[in-house]
């Protein structure tokens, strides 16, 4: 029964919580309208836009993909440094188009993550029929061995980490 009438407790308790800093005050009014809204938007958004709880295939696979985004991250630190102190007309910024084979949202929304969050790349837009990943890339050598080098090291892990999830509807 409780289950029912606050089906996500922890972020009712958050979002009053939240209220009472943004109001700057513990006043019994603040406490009321606070715990009416956190109890309003826990029960009613919090149902349909809440993801179900899901198991995640290899965590191994992720503890490395982990790895290699950070190091893959570090390493384009220090080239996006490089180029930009070096001479501006060095720089080769260019527009690609990644083929994807991923279907679940989440899967696409970590490869987007991921992409834009190296230095240097950033995810510009995903196709309406997400088989697409426009992405800007500020010094490009060659678009085919960038494109390759972005599914094989983050795509295909992706791929089997949520191999185990349904696919959302397109």
């Amino acid at each position: 029964m409780a289950r029912r009438w606050f089906p996500h407790p922890r972020l009712s308790l958050a979002l009053l919580a939240m209220w009472l800093l943004l109001a700057n005050s513990v006043a019994p009014a603040n406490w009321a309208l606070g715990a009416l809204l956190a109890w309003a938007i826990g029960l009613r958004v919090g149902q349909r836009l809440w993801l179900r709880p899901m198991r995640l295939a290899r965590p191994g696979l992720m503890a490395r993909l982990a790895v290699h985004v950070l190091t893959d991250i570090v390493k384009a630190n220090v080239e996006v440094a490089l180029l930009v102190l070096g001479r501006p007309s060095r720089l080769r910024p260019a527009f690609i188009v990644v083929p994807l084979e991923l279907e679940h949202e989440l899967a696409l929304a970590a490869l987007i993550s991921i992409v834009s969050l190296s230095p240097g790349t950033l995810c510009a837009e995903l196709s309406d029929d997400r088989r697409r990943l426009l992405v800007h890339v500020l010094d490009l050598d060659d678009e085919a061995a960038l494109a390759a080098l972005i599914r094989a090291r983050y795509e295909a892990p992706l791929k089997e980490i949520f191999a185990c999830l349904p696919s959302s509807s397109r």
